[in-house]
């Protein structure tokens, strides 16, 4: 196992990879969509957590909130998170949306428990060059956040995906009722920050971008987008997270 190389930044934050992989890349990156009030998605989102453990892909779950009518209105679901699984639908040319659903690198759709076949898909990807091909870093300079992007082909915007390490949820009410489900990397808040045009670029930022209240992860994601806006391929990505370690 190589090391995480901690890079500190400001109080409590750091540049942190969550890797194994020797070259210190992810392999994928891995979008779960899920919802507290769903009958099905526990198994997935224990799957998740192997897959977050893994340490060698970015994983990020969106909790939506169309089966809030349920009777349990999900406590980390946003119509944003739903909207973006909407993008991805329209994307990849479907008319509906289900969970669990795990989307990979922003191309491929399939199962969130399929843990096997979600891995499967990552190197099947990396294989034939549609892996995380563009590199990205991230580092403090004073009161700036600079984000390093390599060459590559295309165009793409640079998205940051906020989340959570981990959060512990009492469900009352619904299909999973009376069950304490943990979830991990719970996204809290997406923004694009700027855009790449296949060269090498610097994009700074100011440090306040990670200087909110209650900030435990950021992820960094180089991702194309359709001619509507929609979410597509990911070409690279890198995590900023709180603490000394994912």
């Amino acid at each position: 196992m190589s090391p995480r190389f901690l890079i500190p930044l400001f109080a409590g934050v750091v540049l942190a990879s969550p890797l194994h992989a020797e070259d210190g890349t992810p392999k994928g990156v891995v979008e779960l969509f899920t919802a507290q009030g769903c009958s099905s998605c526990p198994p997935a989102d224990a799957a998740f957590r192997k897959l977050v453990n893994q340490g060698n892909v970015i994983a990020l779950a969106y909790h939506v909130d169309y089966w809030n009518y349920l009777g349990w209105a999900d406590t980390l679901s946003s119509k944003e998170n739903t909207e973006r699984q909407y993008g991805y639908a329209r994307t990849m040319g479907r008319s509906n949306v289900y969970t669990p659903q795990a989307i990979v690198n922003g191309r491929s759709h399939l199962a969130g428990s399929d843990l096997t076949g979600i891995n499967s898909k990552i190197d099947i990807y990396s294989s034939e060059g549609n892996g995380l091909t563009v590199p990205i870093s991230a580092s403090m300079r004073g009161d700036e956040l600079e984000i390093k992007i390599g060459a590559g082909q295309g165009k793409a915007n640079v998205v940051m995906v906020y989340f959570d390490k981990e959060k512990t949820i009492d469900v009352e009410k619904g299909e999973n009722s009376g069950k304490k489900i943990s979830y991990l990397h719970s996204v809290t808040n997406v923004e694009t920050v700027g855009m790449w045009d296949g060269k090498a670029t610097n994009l700074t930022l100011p440090a306040s971008v990670l200087q909110r209240p209650q900030l435990e992860g950021c992820a960094i994601l180089l991702q194309s987008a359709t001619a509507d806006g929609d979410p597509a391929a990911i070409l690279g990505a890198t995590v900023v997270m709180a603490g000394k370690n994912i």
